[in-house]
């Protein structure tokens, strides 16, 4: 491999381009007029126009992102994660141009980017699921007969969806009503289908994921477990490994379980196997995503594997770097924050120009980060501007040195969650490590209590 395309932006482009100048693949990026002035378009080797600010003028044009990829000359296409990752159309047409693909099998991307497909799939595999249906529901009666049958609460799911978008908790048939004709359309507007289907929702639950790896080979093992239990909006902002609180026989399960569905789909390339893991350590596959994941940097800080270098190995045809489970350590603990320009306290996006960005110590600190000082945050994209990476020896070393990170830690020209981290840190449900995908929520409601009285 000599010359890779990068269908993406941001901060996945720039973690990209830094493994591909490592091994000495050159680099060719596309970027929409909003994008311009970000530095992975000058980090790259070659940087090209794509269209306008709006992603469905620009990073969703698959077709013309192919036609460039053809005429730059380019071996493969990283779609990194987001936009066109999950899009098998798109990865059957990079294959048929004679570029190689970033990622799994069209066909493994197709299966799992249905979440009724994939519940069937997962059940033949004996991969315990969340109690649901296994067929879409086209009728608010239908729904409302299949949540009597489940019991309330549930979550109404669109099949197609992902990113938290498309989804609600219904904790009774008035708010079942109130919202499936909304979910279905809102379906139909992310992600072109309006199919959606009902998941028995597990109180109390945390969402655990287990990263694995698969290659054309045969070969396929997992690299240990994220847990991404805090969450806004169904969004995770923070993810860690090991799972704190987490019984080693539950674990190993989970494992075994994880590399069973990969191998029910004879998975190749990165993917991550989600579970809701209940109260008493039961764990149930919730979704299968088929690229390389926002939090992969967790893993990476606690295996020390640069899982960018791994995928473009398999897409070459070779073996895992490390193909035996055994050889494969885990060690001490990692934490990712996704610091997003957001309002702390409504999470609406906060658009504007970083006039200044200051982190303070990084001693041992890994940032990946899409702007710099002086960059504008645009209201077309995802407002992520960067991701905080710690690594410690233990939990509470972590905790403590990303709690000293963040009280000094300065973004000013944009609101950012920076403060909403450099209190939550210290909440004693989360330092417990005993706590659920509810403790954010939980936490700022006992904030907005305190300051009311």
């Amino acid at each position: 491999m000599k010359k890779l395309l990068i269908a993406n932006r941001g901060e996945i482009a720039r973690r990209i381009i830094k493994t591909c100048k490592r091994l000495n693949i050159e680099t060719v990026a596309i970027y929409s007029e909003a994008d311009e002035q970000l530095p992975y378009v000058k980090e790259a080797d070659y940087s090209f126009l794509i269209g306008p600010s709006q992603v469905q003028q620009s990073y969703l044009k698959a077709d013309e992102i192919i036609e460039l990829a053809k005429r730059e000359g380019v071996d493969a296409i990283h779609p990194g994660y987001g936009f066109l990752s999950e899009n098998a159309e798109f990865a059957r047409k990079a294959e048929a141009a004679g570029i190689k693909f970033i990622g799994p099998k069209p066909e493994t991307i197709e299966k799992m980017g249905d979440k009724i497909e994939s519940r069937i799939t997962m059940i033949k595999a004996n991969v315990p699921v969340v109690p649901g249906t296994e067929e879409g529901l086209n009728s608010l009666e239908a729904a409302l007969e299949a949540a009597n049958q489940i019991g309330y609460p549930i979550m109404l799911k669109a099949s197609a969806g992902g990113g938290g978008i498309g989804m609600i908790k219904c904790d009774d048939e008035a708010t079942l009503s109130k919202h499936f004709d909304s979910i279905k359309t809102r379906a139909k507007s992310y992600f072109g289908s309006d199919i959606v289907f009902l998941e028995k929702f597990i109180e109390a639950s945390r969402h655990i994921e287990v990263q694995i790896f698969g290659d054309t080979k045969g070969n396929i093992v997992h690299l240990f477990e994220r847990n991404c239990s805090v969450q806004r909006r169904n969004q995770k902002v923070l993810e860690e490994s090991p799972s704190p609180n987490f019984p080693e026989e539950a674990r190993l399960k989970l494992y075994e379980a994880a590399v069973n569905a990969a191998k029910a789909v004879d998975y190749v390339n990165a993917g991550t196997v989600e579970f809701i893991v209940d109260q008493e350590h039961q764990f149930y596959f919730l979704e299968m995503n088929t690229r390389l994941q926002v939090e992969h940097p967790v893993t990476e800080a606690v295996t020390g594997f640069d899982l960018v270098e791994w995928q473009l190995k398999v897409a070459e045809g070779e073996e895992l770097p490390v193909k035996e489970q055994q050889n494969i350590t885990s060690n001490g603990h990692a934490f990712e924050f996704r610091i997003y320009a957001e309002d702390p306290k409504t999470f609406f996006p906060s658009p504007g120009t970083i006039s200044t960005l200051s982190w303070g110590d990084l001693t041992e600190v890994r940032v990946d980060a899409g702007y710099e000082e002086g960059d504008k945050v645009t209201p077309f994209y995802d407002p992520m501007i960067s991701k905080v990476i710690i690594h410690a020896d233990n939990r509470k070393l972590a905790i403590e040195k990303a709690q000293k990170l963040f009280s000094s830690a300065k973004i000013e020209g944009v609101k950012t969650n920076i403060p909403l981290f450099n209190q939550f840190l210290h909440d004693s449900n989360f330092t417990s490590g005993i706590y659920s995908t509810s403790v954010l929520g939980e936490w700022m409601a006992k904030q907005r209590e305190e300051i009311s009285k």
